[in-house]
């Protein structure tokens, strides 16, 4: 197996709840709740353990409520390589609906000093024979340029290591400028980009073309229930996810990109790496949490995704897509 370099520059606490319904301005009870350190690239990181990947975990961290990080560093083997900075970690509350529909309320995080670049280049030292990959994941803390993100993308690129940069906003922006070898957007994000919307599988598909043009090797697009679109060197794919009830759909593409990541890594066939990817970003839609590669109906989720060879913009599924209870969002 292979070793991989995450890399989270604004983790967050996440406190997941489950209820019924949401009632806005009333009173409204969860069924449960849970706060669980979290992060994209920590997520990331989580899933290529119990893939058999040795993980690496490195960014930026609030040095006043870092314990549970600590303790899940430990607990998930994760070698931890993060920089230690005044502050406290943002807290996420995400509060899932029976249906899957979920809400997001983020909270503000640290504000990163001067000399955060300088000190997380330090710790993270040479990269080249350290790593076989490197997963650059997430929002960017306040004070945190985004052309520093460029930088970082740049250090994996000279080091001839595979990096993969799932952001978004002005962070994806100058982070394409570094070229890296992958990106995985979803549709909000890619039409954010592309700078109007994207209302059809043409356009998407388009959109996602542009985007390789520009240099990006692969291109990994969520579609939420409508499946992934991963443009590649080696071919055009679509996969439409198995049919899962939804639970959360928090984790499902952070799973997915490390699903990506894993077949790659282990030079799976294209089918293969999409297919097991995208059942396991269903599986992760069921629970709250990451997806679980271990869990006892996984081989039989992969024999239901459906992957085809996609070799023209109109041999794409027609909108709105495969029909199904469940999400692959980002």
């Amino acid at each position: 197996m292979a070793r991989v370099l995450t890399i989270t520059l604004n983790p967050a606490l996440d406190l997941n709840a489950e209820t019924d319904s949401m009632r806005l301005g009333n009173v409204n009870r969860s069924r449960s709740t849970r706060l669980e350190a979290a992060g994209k690239g920590i997520n990331l990181g989580r899933v290529l353990t119990r893939l058999g990947h040795t993980v690496t975990v490195s960014g930026l961290l609030g040095d006043i409520n870092a314990a549970p990080f600590d303790r899940l560093f430990s607990s998930d083997i994760l070698a931890d390589h993060f920089v230690r900075i005044p502050g406290q970690n943002r807290i996420n509350v995400k509060i899932a609906e029976s249906g899957g529909r979920v809400t997001d309320l983020n909270g503000p995080g640290f504000d990163v000093p001067a000399d955060a670049l300088d000190r997380l280049k330090a710790r993270l030292g040479d990269l080249k024979s350290r790593f076989d990959a490197v997963a650059i994941a997430g929002s960017l803390p306040g004070g945190f340029p985004p052309e520093a993100l460029a930088e970082l993308v740049t250090l994996a690129r000279e080091a001839d290591i595979p990096v993969w940069l799932d952001t978004s906003g002005a962070g994806l922006t100058a982070g394409l400028k570094a070229l890296p070898d992958g990106i995985k957007p979803n549709m909000e994000e890619l039409a954010e980009w592309a700078g109007h919307p994207l209302e059809s599988l043409d356009a998407i598909a388009e959109a996602g073309r542009s985007l390789q043009a520009t240099g990006i090797a692969n291109v990994v697009i969520s579609m939420g229930e409508k499946g992934v679109l991963w443009l590649s060197p080696k071919g055009n794919w679509q996969a439409l996810p198995p049919p899962v009830t939804a639970t959360s759909t928090v984790c499902a593409g952070d799973t997915l990109l490390a699903g990506m990541i894993h077949g790659l890594l282990e030079h799976h066939h294209p089918e293969q790496v999409l297919s097991t990817a995208t059942a396991l970003s269903a599986e992760c839609v069921r629970h709250i949490g990451v997806g679980d590669p271990m869990a006892d109906d996984f081989i039989q989720l992969i024999q239901q995704t459906r992957v085809t060879l996609f070799t023209s913009f109109t041999s794409f599924t027609p909108w709105p897509g495969h029909n199904n209870n469940g999400e692959i969002p980002s």
